[in-house]
Parts: C-alpha cells; sequence; structure tokens
C-alpha cells in the first residue's frame, strides 16, 4: 500500500498556481492589499499622491506661461509657472556671464569629459588604462586650456565671468576627483604605523571635521591672500576648489578606513605571506576589498558634495543657484512665479546630478557584488 500510494503521488500532474497569486495581480495582493489595514493606507497613499501630481501638473503644465517677452506675461490671475523665464536666462543659467562666442568651448570640454568618463565607466570599452590616464593627466589640462584660454590663440575668460551650471560641475567634478586620493591616503595614514603620518592624518581629519565648509571656503578665500607674498595674486576659484578637495578629502578619509577595518586580518596576513610590498599590498589585494565594501559611502559624500557646491556663492562666485538668484534681481522679469520657477527649474538639475551619480552606484555595487552571491 505504500509503494502504490507513493506512485499515485508521483503520477499527480503539477499544477501551476492561480492567476490571483502571480504577476502583477499577485504583486499587488501581496504588498498593497494583503489586510484591511494595508488597503485603507494603500488608497491614502494613493489619493495623497493623486492631490500632489494633480498640483504640480497644474502648476508645470497646465496653468503655466510658455510664452512671453517679460514679466508681464506671467502677472496674471492663477498663472503657474513662468518658463519664458527659464527660456530667456538659460543661457546664464548655464553659462554665466561667459561670453556667447566662446561658449563652444565649455560645450566641447563637457564633450570629452562625458565621452572619457563614459568609456571608464560602461564594461567592455577597450584601452581603459590608456582612458585613465588621459582623464587623470591630460583631461585637466586640455579642459583648463579651453575654459580659461589664453593660450593656441583661444581669448583668455577670467574665471569672475564663469557661472551657472558651468561652475556647480567644475566644483562638483574637481571637487570629487580630488577628495577620492586625498582620502585614500589620509585613511592610510591614519592606519599607519609611523606617529608622524598617523597623528599628522589625525590632525587634518579631526581639525577639518570640527568645521562647516563655509569657514573653510572663507578661509581659502579671505585668509589665505594674507599669507601670499606682497603683489601675489591667487585665483579665486582655485581657492575654492583646493578648499572643497580639502573637506571633502577628510569625509572621504573616515569613509575609506570604516572600509579598510573590516578587512580580515588574514587578508593582511596573506598579502604578507606573499612577500609584497606595501604599495602592492594595498592596491592589490586590500584596498580593492575595502572600497568595494564602501560603495554606498563615497557614493553619499559625492552626491553630499555635488550639493554643497551652492556653497561657493558665499565668496561670490555665482554657480547654478546663484546665478538663478541674480537672475531674480532682474525687475523686466517681476512676477509673482517667477522665483519659484527659477528655483524649481535649479532644483531639477541638481536631482538630475544626484540621481544619476545613486544610479550608477547602485548598477555598480550590483556588478561588483556577484561573486558574493550564494
Amino acid at each position: 500500500m505504500a509503494v502504490r500510494s507513493t506512485t499515485l503521488r508521483r503520477s499527480a500532474p503539477v499544477l501551476p498556481p492561480p492567476r490571483s497569486e502571480t504577476g502583477i495581480v499577485g504583486w499587488l495582493r501581496k504588498n498593497l492589499f494583503s489586510s484591511w489595514s494595508n488597503t485603507i493606507l494603500t488608497a491614502l497613499g494613493l489619493w495623497i499622491a493623486w492631490r500632489v501630481l494633480s498640483f504640480v501638473l497644474d502648476w508645470a503644465v497646465f496653468s503655466a506661461i510658455w510664452t512671453g517677452e517679460d514679466g508681464s506675461a506671467c502677472r496674471v490671475a492663477d498663472a503657474g509657472a513662468c518658463w519664458p523665464f527659464v527660456a530667456a536666462k538659460f543661457g546664464q543659467f548655464m553659462f554665466g556671464r561667459y561670453p556667447d562666442a566662446e561658449r563652444w568651448r565649455v560645450l566641447l570640454t563637457y564633450g570629452l569629459t562625458a565621452g572619457t568618463l563614459a568609456g571608464l565607466m560602461i564594461p567592455g570599452v577597450p584601452g581603459k588604462r590608456w582612458l585613465g590616464l588621459f582623464a587623470v593627466i591630460a583631461l585637466p589640462v586640455i579642459a583648463w586650456m579651453l575654459l580659461y584660454g589664453g593660450v593656441a590663440g583661444l581669448p583668455a575668460v577670467p574665471t569672475e565671468l564663469w557661472g551657472g551650471l558651468m561652475v556647480t560641475l567644475v566644483v562638483a567634478t574637481v571637487g570629487i576627483a580630488g577628495s577620492f586620493p586625498i582620502g585614500i591616503v589620509l585613511a592610510l595614514g591614519r592606519q599607519s604605523s609611523m606617529p608622524i603620518a598617523r597623528w599628522t592624518s589625525i590632525a587634518f581629519i579631526e581639525v577639518v571635521r570640527a568645521v562647516p565648509l563655509i569657514t573653510i571656503l572663507f578661509m581659502a578665500s579671505v585668509m589665505l591672500p594674507l599669507f601670499l607674498p606682497d603683489g601675489g595674486s591667487f585665483d579665486k576659484l582655485l581657492r575654492a576648489l583646493i578648499g572643497v578637495m580639502l573637506f571633502s578629502g577628510a569625509y572621504m578619509a573616515e569613509t575609506i578606513r570604516g572600509g579598510l577595518q573590516a578587512i580580515p586580518r588574514s587578508q593582511y596576513e596573506a598579502a604578507d605571506s606573499l612577500g609584497l610590498s606595501f604599495p602592492q599590498k594595498m592596491g592589490l589585494i586590500i584596498l580593492p576589498q575595502a572600497l568595494k565594501l564602501v560603495i554606498p559611502g563615497i557614493v553619499n559624500s559625492f552626491v553630499g558634495l555635488a550639493k554643497d557646491t551652492s556653497l561657493v556663492l558665499i565668496i561670490g562666485i555665482f554657480d547654478l543657484l546663484g546665478i538663478v538668484q541674480a537672475g531674480l534681481t532682474d525687475a523686466k522679469w517681476f512676477a509673482p512665479n517667477t522665483a519659484m520657477t527659477g528655483y524649481v527649474f535649479a532644483a531639477m538639475i541638481f536631482w538630475i546630478i544626484c540621481f544619476s551619480i545613486s544610479r550608477y552606484s547602485a548598477w555598480l555595487e550590483r556588478r561588483l557584488s556577484v561573486g558574493d552571491r550564494r
């Protein structure tokens, strides 16, 4: 009898799960309508989302003003966004006071940078080592020559004329690229067995982290020229870039140090048993594992730095937010919704930048964690 029942059970056909438990219907029942409380919360959330979305669409699209020569077109009852203001000031928002005839240099710099980054970040692109050398050595020089000029027949454009999204991207890119190696050096110095290197790194990290970025920018803009020789000058934007790199590097060092402490001691001992030197041990064994572990923290620092670029307005450098505020002082475009439209436009640009960084980091984290799946 036991054999017969086993045979009957094995011969029974395997039925698929009901449709109500699979697909989009199953997901909705499991996650949104699994109980009366979840159903009520789902309905409440949908109602709130509909109210917010309807308000945003009405303000940004249906009740918005799309054409006009000045602010009078937006000074009407129940008017929404004043998009003609953004259209009229779009060149300033993107380039600041950079000369119109020379803006092709900015666009060319954007293209070179985007192409280089795409080649480094996209898997399967050949010649990544040469692209990396180009990005580290040649690209900064070419970008400075294009943006500032004064060489190869290009007219000089002083940094006082730079502004808008151009300055935001310059400060964010240079800050991110410069803070990463600074953070690695400080993290290794803090972990070092040499007292001078360890205590110097600790002192720098603790001092910089104890003050806000605004203080660092003021020191770089106001105090640093006092230590220069008589008649010496130092570009204000370059001073701000140095301050941003040092400030972000201190925070980056603590993030990387967390990754170094998470590496098991056996990894250090295995590298020593192979007879690797300190640079080989760190570059080939320890740092790749540590940086992989702290990708979320590193990206969090990068996103924070991209948003903190708006603080350079304090020292008279007009980034995207600063140039939007400057555009609001134009009496020609005075209207009730002009300010909100400008700030919403700036927020959309910052959101695109930060969201792109976070999405790429999420993809990179998934790609690097393939070998850790069980």
